[in-house]
């Protein structure tokens, strides 16, 4: 009797709620089967239990405390009464792990090279020179240039498209069977994605490895697998071939789940822009921002102007290092320009001032662990001026409820929230001085695309009622077209293109622009496997 390469039957996780004896599950009577060389996706919303699932494939919840029911073969080893040595034979041996943030799994201390060549030597007997060598292999097969000598490298060394393919390199030092792969291209920009995806296909068809893909973006699972399961609240809602589950969805939070993906073929939310009525909320007139000294000097911005309207967004989009996010911080103050000029309402302004906020990316490094959500938002008040202990209040009372809260959580603390939680918080912060102008940063990447949506039409709602004018800095350009009244493309500290979204993104004019909106994910396999034919062909 011939056996799948994972074969998951009823697993049930349950996890440890603090140190009260109760537990809280995570993942209820899950099953599924993997074949060598064949892709499977689960795709979900934050803490629909995928990546659980995936932890289980190698034994991870081992000594965490949680309690494991059904059973989990991979590789013909069961994973639950496996000794501890078979266990680490399957790490990394016949299973490898890719994970989100290669920064969390790479020593920053140690030579990438180094750190992959350790590993390959606790899986195989060999030399530390062969070990090495193994390690230079597997870098240049995943496309590091020049790979000898970038394994002498360090992880700060490398850009996070790089350091992602690293650690696909450590993941096939020992040749595993199965590739686990755990949001892997969440915080890329759409090229880099793209370029990940594609590796990881060509070493599918290269190496017969199997894939299983956990990932919140349903455009990734389609640019990527063959089957995906979709997952709620622990469980398996839908299973079934990628393409059909796509195209014609069984469940009804399936259908759900594709409706809130933004994409670049679906109809954009009607918006009907404020004219230019009076002179823009703010004007940049040929910013220019540089970072370190010498020949190692770079324009982050060079020569960049633009204008912002009340009512009006601008969505600002380019790749990780095109200085979409100097130039946002130059915008609010929190940067200097090196040169050039920054004009509120008409009027030269230099450094942080009032009427303007800023929505950050990661709403957990920007909220105070050790304060309360509402005394966060709070601060804008009391910064400017306010003393008045019970206004303060009721206005932070009042923001909660009006960005999807609720007034008494004004006392929980930040921890206590999902992600788009403390996104909500971060946006009300934003609006406490009742600003005239937001610059949001990446304010929905790290959230699964329900929540993302939930987000957006907040902010959209935000803005039709309050005047706001808003420019939304992303790498996302299915996000920006969904929120946006003009674009503004950048590439090496430039803007390359601007004009009307729908202008931009139906016709757009500058090569680099088409290259982006070519590598964004489609929902449709066939052709997503057409444009990855065509980007293979470009760089062949």
């Amino acid at each position: 009797m011939t056996h799948s390469l994972v074969e998951v039957t009823d697993l049930v996780v349950d996890f440890p709620v603090g140190g009260t004896g109760e537990h809280v599950r995570a993942v209820d009577r899950v099953s599924f089967t993997l074949e060598a060389g064949h892709a499977l996706g689960i795709v979900g919303e934050s803490g629909s239990g995928k990546s659980t699932v995936a932890a289980a494939l190698l034994g991870l919840h081992r000594g965490t405390g949680a309690r494991l029911g059904g059973t989990v073969r991979v590789g013909g080893t069961d994973v639950a009464t496996a000794p501890a040595a078979e266990l680490r034979r399957l790490r990394g041996g016949t299973a490898a792990m890719v994970f989100q943030d290669p920064l969390s799994s790479l020593d920053p201390y140690y030579a990438i090279g180094d750190q992959i060549a350790e590993v390959h030597r606790i899986h195989a007997d060999v030399s530390r020179r062969a070990a090495r060598a193994r390690a230079v292999e597997v870098l240049d097969r995943v496309g590091i240039p020049d790979a000898a000598r970038r394994a002498r490298a360090r992880p700060h060394e490398f850009s996070g498209g790089m350091r992602q393919r690293a650690l696909i390199a450590m993941a096939l030092a020992c040749e595993p069977r199965l590739l686990i792969a755990d949001e892997p291209t969440t915080a890329l920009d759409v090229t880099v994605q793209a370029q990940i995806l594609d590796l990881l296909h060509g070493l599918r068809e290269e190496r017969g490895l199997a894939l299983l893909l956990v990932t919140h973006d349903v455009g990734v699972a389609a640019e990527s697998v063959d089957e995906v399961l979709v997952m709620r609240g622990g469980s398996a809602v839908e299973r079934g071939p990628v393409a059909s589950v796509l195209a014609a969805p069984a469940e009804p939070y399936t259908r759900a789940l594709l409706s809130a993906v933004p994409r670049l073929d679906g109809p954009r939310p009607s918006r009907d822009p404020a004219p230019a009525r009076t002179r823009p909320v703010v004007e940049a007139f040929s910013l220019r921002r540089e970072f370190g000294r010498g020949r190692r000097k770079v324009a982050a911005v060079a020569g960049v102007s633009l204008a912002v309207h009340a009512g009006q967004t601008l969505g600002i989009v380019g790749e990780s290092g095109s200085g979409k996010s100097t130039l946002g911080r130059m915008l609010v103050g929190l940067l200097e320009p090196g040169s050039g000029q920054v004009r509120r309402d008409g009027a030269p302004v230099t450094g942080i001032t009032g009427g303007v906020q800023m929505v950050f990316q990661d709403p957990v490094s920007s909220l105070n662990p050790r304060r309360s959500v509402g005394e966060s938002i709070a601060d804008p008040l009391r910064a400017a001026g306010e003393r008045d202990g019970a206004a303060v209040r009721a206005r932070v009372e009042e923001l909660l409820a009006r960005v999807g809260l609720e007034a008494e959580h004004y006392d929980r603390y930040p921890h206590e929230f999902s992600g788009g939680q403390r996104q909500r918080v971060g946006i009300a912060r934003a609006l406490a001085p009742r600003p005239r102008l937001i610059v949001c940063d990446e304010p929905v990447s790290a959230l699964d695309v329900t929540t993302q949506a939930q987000v957006i039409a907040l902010l959209a709602e935000l803005q039709r009622e309050l005047d706001i004018a808003l420019v939304f800095i992303a790498h996302d350009l299915a996000v920006v077209r969904q929120v946006s009244d003009r674009v503004a493309v950048m590439r090496a500290g430039e803007i390359v293109e601007e004009g009307p979204v729908d202008e931009v993104y139906d016709r757009p004019a500058h090569p680099y622009t088409r290259q982006l909106l070519a590598a964004v994910p489609a929902l449709d396999p066939a052709l997503a496997a057409g444009r990855r034919r065509t980007r293979q062909e470009v760089f062949a």
